[in-house]
């Protein structure tokens, strides 16, 4: 019972830990993109969580690997255990744990890259603006601003940073204009604050 515990426990703290960087991926499959920064808040907690994780699935090793105690009495022993309570379901749960505490190193591989088609514009309609954008706490989040305003049309490129907390757009005024791109990043639950020209 102690054990099962122990692995629910490692297995709500891993998912915890990356809640805030999955919301993204998940706003966008289900096509909520506003809901994407709902667990923002919880990006401060991240290393807790991580460590919480390591001390709960390391504790829940150490009790399935360290020597079992040899009792005199002749009960009979189950030898082998339900697989619930055995070391290969505490390696998947294991496995499991890593693979959401990664989760913002790879998340980029859940949106679909942007396929933009080669026009040729007049160069004096091209402008490039910086946002300021409050709200974002990985690569999740800057890749879910990217993929939105990759969305409307005249967008030449887009570089979101999470860690500069903002996004470079290049676009053709005649095709769209800044307030679409700043709703374009504000419907994904992050907020435009500031933009400059550049």
């Amino acid at each position: 019972m102690k054990q099962g515990k122990l692995i629910g426990a490692g297995i709500l703290s891993a998912i915890a830990a990356s809640l805030c960087c999955i919301t993204p991926v998940l706003a966008l499959i289900a096509g909520t993109s506003g809901a994407a920064s709902a667990f923002s808040w919880i990006e401060p907690y991240r290393p807790y969580l991580i460590g919480l994780t390591a001390v709960v699935l390391g504790f829940a090793w150490y009790q399935k690997l360290k020597p079992q105690q040899k009792t005199d009495c002749d009960c009979a022993v189950d030898e082998k255990p339900k697989f619930l309570q055995s070391k290969k379901f505490l390696f998947i749960v294991t496995v499991f744990a890593v693979l959401m505490i990664a989760f913002p190193y790879y998340a980029k591989l859940f949106y679909p890259s942007p396929e933009k088609e080669v026009i040729i514009v007049d160069k004096s309609n091209i402008r490039k603006v910086e946002f300021t954008i409050s709200g974002m706490t990985c690569a999740s989040c800057a890749e879910h601003v990217s993929h939105e305003v990759n969305k409307l049309t005249g967008i030449i490129s887009v570089n979101a940073s999470y860690e500069h907390g903002n996004a470079i757009v290049e676009f053709e005024d005649t095709k769209t204009t800044i307030t679409e791109i700043e709703s374009a990043i504000n419907s994904t639950g992050y907020i435009a604050a500031e933009k400059k020209e550049k």
